[in-house]
C-alpha cells in the first residue's frame, strides 16, 4: 500500500507541550482502489455522517500506533482538532487528514504499515457498516444471519485464504503484562514461527505484541515471506489499545461478540497467556461453546502458558473455572508452564488434529463452518447497570448458559475498564453491581481481588479504582 507526500504547503507544527500534528492527503493500493463511482459515493456520505466520530477515533488510535493508554479519551484530547475526509475520485479514494499525528509520517510520508492500517479503518468501519447493517442481507437476530456477516467481513478484509493447510494460532492475553510475561509470550511466538505458524492476537500491546515479535524471527530465520500477523478489534476497544506496528492484517469487527466469534472461527489452536479480565472473558466464551453439546468431538487445542512466575495465575483460572463450571470443564484446556518449546509441539500436533477433522467432515480451512455458536454467544451485550445486575450466575445451569453469563460479566468489566461509554456509565452510576451464587460469588470476587494485586486491571503505574462491586 502505497502513500502520497504530505502536501507542500503543509508542514509539521509544533507548539510547546502538544503533540506534533500535520496534514496530509493519502490514497491506498490494494482493497479500496476498485470500487464504483455509487460505493465512493457511499464511502464518503457516511464519512461525514453518524458514522465519522466512530472513523474519527478509529483512525486517530491507528496514527498513534504503539501508544498506550487505557482511557480512550486521552488520544481526542491530544489531538481535539485531528479530522478524517474520504474523498471521491474516479480512480477510487482518497483521505484526507487535517492535524494529524506527526509521529505517523516519516519525511513527508506516512508510514506504510500505517496507512495501511488506516485505509483497513475505512473499510471496516464504513463500507462494511453499510454492507452488514444496513443493506439487509443478514438477519441479524439470527445465529445463522450473525455467523454469515462474521464471514462476509473477514472476506471483504480478505482473511480467508483457501487452499493453505491450517496454521493460524490465535494468541491470547492481557495489554499490562510485565516484563517477564511480555520476555516469554516473545518465546513462544519465536518458537511457533519456527514451525511456520501464523499469529492472530487482539492486535494490541502486551500479550498481543509479543507473539507476533517473536514469530517475526522464527519466520524470518525459515525464510518465510508472506507471514500473517492478524490484528482483530472492535470500536470500543481500538483507542485504548492501538494496534501494534506488526500487525499486518487489521480487522475492526463491529462490536465484541463478532470479534470472539471471528478469533474461533479463523483459528486452528488458541494460546492464552496471563491477563486480566479480557482474558478471562476470551476464555469463558470459548468454554462455553466447546461445552455445547453440539460441539462434542470437534477437537480445538487450547493452551493456557506463562512463565514460572505466572503459574499461581493459572491456578486462580483453572480453580475459578473448576468451580463455576464444574470439574470436568478442565479436559478442554492444557496448562504448560516455562515451556514454550513444549507449547510450540502441542500446538502443532492440536492443528494437526484440526486438519484431520476437518479433511473428515468435509469443513473448509480457513473458516470453522461446523462449530456450533449458539446465540446466547453472539447477541451483542450493552453492559448498562441493569443489565450488569441482571445476570444469572446460578449454579445448577446448563454449562455453557452459565458460561454465556459470566462471560457477559466479565465483558461488562472490560467496558467499565477500558471502553468510552462503560467509563462514563461508571463515573456517572457507580461501580457495577454483579450478584449470582454465594459460592461463584465468592471465587469470582478472589479473582478480580487477585487481578487488582497484580495490576493486570490498568496499565503499570496507573491507580486502579474497581469498576465492579460483588453482591453476595
Amino acid at each position: 500500500m502505497s502513500s502520497l507526500d504530505v502536501l507542500a504547503e503543509d508542514r509539521i507544527e509544533t507548539v510547546p507541550g502538544k503533540p506534533a500534528v500535520c496534514n496530509a492527503r493519502i490514497a491506498p493500493k490494494g482493497g479500496l482502489d476498485v470500487l464504483s463511482r455509487a460505493e465512493v459515493a457511499r464511502l464518503r456520505d457516511a464519512s461525514r455522517g453518524d458514522l465519522y466520530e466512530l472513523l474519527r477515533r478509529c483512525a486517530l488510535a491507528v496514527l498513534t500506533g504503539g501508544s498506550v493508554n487505557d482511557d480512550p479519551r486521552r488520544l481526542s484530547e491530544l489531538y481535539p482538532d485531528f479530522a478524517i475526509r474520504v474523498l471521491q475520485q474516479d480512480r477510487g479514494i482518497k483521505l484526507e487528514l487535517d492535524n494529524a499525528p506527526a509521529q505517523a509520517f516519516v519525511d513527508g510520508k506516512i508510514i506504510r504499515g500505517v496507512g495501511e492500517q488506516l485505509f483497513s479503518v475505512v473499510r471496516d468501519i464504513v463500507y462494511t457498516a453499510i454492507e452488514i447493517q444496513e443493506s439487509g442481507r443478514f438477519d441479524l437476530r439470527t445465529s445463522e444471519g450473525i455467523t454469515n456477516a462474521v464471514f462476509e467481513i473477514l472476506r471483504n478484509a480478505r482473511l480467508l485464504v483457501p487452499n493453505q493447510d491450517p496454521d493460524l494460532v490465535v494468541c491470547w492475553g492481557g495489554h499490562s503484562i510485565g516484563p517477564e510475561e511480555y520476555d516469554y509470550t516473545k518465546k513462544v511466538g519465536y518458537e511457533l514461527g519456527l514451525r511456520e505458524l501464523d499469529i492472530c492476537t487482539g492486535c494490541g500491546p502486551g500479550a498481543m505484541k509479543g507473539p507476533m515479535k517473536g514469530a517475526t524471527i522464527g519466520h524470518a530465520k525459515q525464510r518465510r515471506l508472506r507471514n500473517r500477523y492478524i490484528g482483530i478489534t472492535e470500536p470500543g476497544i481500538i483507542a485504548s489499545e492501538s494496534p501494534n506496528p506488526i500487525v499486518n492484517r487489521l480487522v475492526i469487527m463491529p462490536d465484541i461478540e463478532k470479534r470472539l466469534e471471528a478469533f474461533v472461527r479463523l483459528g486452528h489452536a488458541i494460546v492464552v497467556f496471563p491477563g486480566g479480565v479480557g482474558t478471562a472473558e476470551e476464555i469463558l466464551y470459548l468454554l462455553g461453546i466447546l461445552t455445547h453439546p453440539a460441539n462434542a468431538g470437534i477437537p480445538f487445542p487450547l493452551i493456557f502458558t506463562g512463565p514460572r512466575s505466572a503459574a499461581a495465575y493459572f491456578e486462580r483460572i483453572d480453580a475459578f473455572l473448576r468451580l463455576a463450571l464444574g470439574e470436568e470443564i478442565a479436559r478442554f484446556y492444557e496448562v504448560i508452564i516455562d515451556d514454550p518449546v513444549a507449547v510450540a509441539r502441542r500446538t502443532c500436533s492440536g492443528i494437526a488434529a484440526v486438519r484431520d477433522h476437518r479433511i473428515k467432515v468435509k469443513d473448509a480451512f480457513f473458516f470453522n463452518w461446523s462449530l456450533h455458536i449458539p446465540l446466547e454467544f453472539q447477541q451483542p451485550f450493552q453492559p448498562t447497570h441493569e443489565a450488569m445486575a441482571a445476570l444469572d450466575l446460578r449454579a445448577g445451569r446448563e454449562r455453557h448458559l452459565l458460561a454465556a453469563d459470566l462471560r457477559r460479566a466479565f465483558s461488562g468489566l472490560v467496558a467499565g475498564n477500558v471502553k468510552e461509554s462503560g467509563i462514563r456509565a461508571i463515573e456517572e452510576h457507580g461501580p457495577f453491581e454483579i450478584r449470582g451464587d454465594p459460592r461463584i460469588m465468592a471465587a469470582l470476587d478472589e479473582l478480580l481481588a487477585s487481578f487488582v494485586a497484580q495490576k493486570r486491571m490498568k496499565l503499570p503505574g496507573q491507580e486502579y479504582v474497581p469498576c465492579y462491586r460483588i453482591v453476595r
